[in-house]
């Protein structure tokens, strides 16, 4: 009997139930918004308003299915076995791409279209990716396999960065994104240096086998702490930008789950520089490995130099990824302002309306110019629903919201 197929049948089909389970969640939560709406184009969703009990069940089915794709504590067996049996090539593309398909999700579908839901669940959200955050990292320090160490720290990056994109908050939102592409750079890195490297040319993945590294690698070994410091979130690095933006929207939304998350700070280097520690250095290379180990060959240098080398430049600058995010970021953001505007059911809203408030006097604003209080549309005893009302604070303390949908009662 083939073990290894064996083994690679077992992993695709927990993989797959997983998967299917997951997506007939999500297919059905896209049944339910098409049967309602009659549409499921993403321009119409977004100008509408479901009840909260409808976002409710629609936000627990997509979320399943996108809590499979991070993955969260008690969906995440499928890719432990899937990062551990699988070749290189697919680590690398599960690790860099289709873990962010979570992330895309949720911007995509649940923050525009669910947006009471998103913001009354956010506690639940915030429960499981501490949880997540407690296993991963314990699983990660307790782990003897160097591909396994890596996946188990993706799962608790991943949870940091789906407690930013829940948070509510532009820095959050922003560390999210970033996060995800941090972890993209540094993970990929450090699956090519387990996978690509070290397993052909020691053929095993034990990290007893390994030390001393540095005396027969040194190329090797300066990219492998490199990413190693990078996946602990060091400064310089982009995982430490994406890590303290994402913690910091985390602090400000739920204090209390933000301090039980940040204790990842901590797990992340003790995991990371332990294993940079043990292979890299740990005393003297053992006597096998001395004919049969060679430094990098120059394709191998060139990709690892590549992901480095951004890991390390948008760490110094991050301003290059960060410029482009806060107008769209700011966007997305949900507030509520006590004073309100007021809109008619199923009334129109002026092309270009804005509403200002100081902290003294509110004002409505259309292209830059002070209008009445009751524009065309808008009356004093029909309140709009808050959530759609969205915008950021500026340095000065003021509050710019805009209005992003019409209220509409299905």
């Amino acid at each position: 009997m083939n073990w290894s197929n064996l083994k690679l049948k077992k992993i695709t089909y927990i993989s797959y139930v997983n998967h299917v389970w997951g997506s007939l969640f999500l297919l059905l939560s896209i049944l339910t918004m098409s049967s309602i709406m009659g549409t499921t184009y993403f321009d119409v969703l977004f100008k509408g308003n479901f009840e909260y009990t409808t976002q409710i069940f629609l936000f627990c089915g997509i979320f399943i299915a996108f809590a499979v794709k991070t993955p969260v504590w008690g969906l995440n067996s499928w890719l432990l076995r899937a990062h551990v049996e699988s070749p290189l090539g697919g680590s690398i593309v599960l690790a860099a791409i289709v873990l962010k398909l979570s992330l895309y999700g949720v911007f995509r579908l649940i923050l525009p279209i669910l947006p009471q839901a998103s913001l009354n669940l956010t506690y639940i959200v915030y429960a499981i990716g501490a949880i997540t955050v407690f296993y991963a990292s314990f699983s990660t320090i307790r782990t003897t396999d160097i591909k396994e160490l890596i996946a188990y720290s993706s799962v608790a990056h991943a949870a940091i960065y789906l407690m930013g994109v829940f948070s509510n908050t532009i820095q959050g939102l922003e560390g999210a994104i970033i996060l995800g592409l941090a972890h993209g750079f540094v993970s990929s890195g450090l699956f090519i240096c387990t996978g690509g490297i070290l397993y052909d040319r020691a053929g095993t993945r034990l990290i007893y086998f390994f030390r001393g590294l540095t005396q027969l690698m040194p190329l090797f070994s300066l990219f492998f702490l490199i990413l190693c410091l990078g996946n602990a979130g060091t400064p310089l690095t982009l995982n430490f930008v994406g890590e303290f933006l994402s913690l910091y929207g985390t602090l400000e939304r739920l204090p209390i789950v933000g301090v039980l998350a940040s204790t990842s700070i901590v797990f992340s280097a003790a995991y990371s520089i332990g294993m940079a520690n043990r292979i890299a250095f740990g005393g003297s290379f053992s006597k096998f490995f001395t004919e049969s180990f060679s430094d990098l060959t120059k394709r191998e240098f060139f990709i690892l130099f590549t992901l480095v080398f951004f890991t390390v430049l948008l760490g110094i600058y991050p301003s290059f990824v960060l410029d482009g995010l806060h107008y769209n970021i700011s966007g997305v953001i949900y507030g509520i302002e006590p004073n309100g505007l007021y809109l008619t059911q199923g009334g129109s809203i002026p092309n270009g309306l804005r509403y200002y408030s100081t902290k003294s006097t509110p004002r409505l604003i259309n292209n830059n110019e002070e209008i009445e209080n009751n524009p065309n549309g808008l009356e004093n005893n029909e309140k709009l629903d808050p959530w759609f009302l969205t915008g950021f604070s500026d340095a000065e303390g003021h509050f710019s919201l805009n209005v992003r949908k019409i209220p509409l009662q299905l």
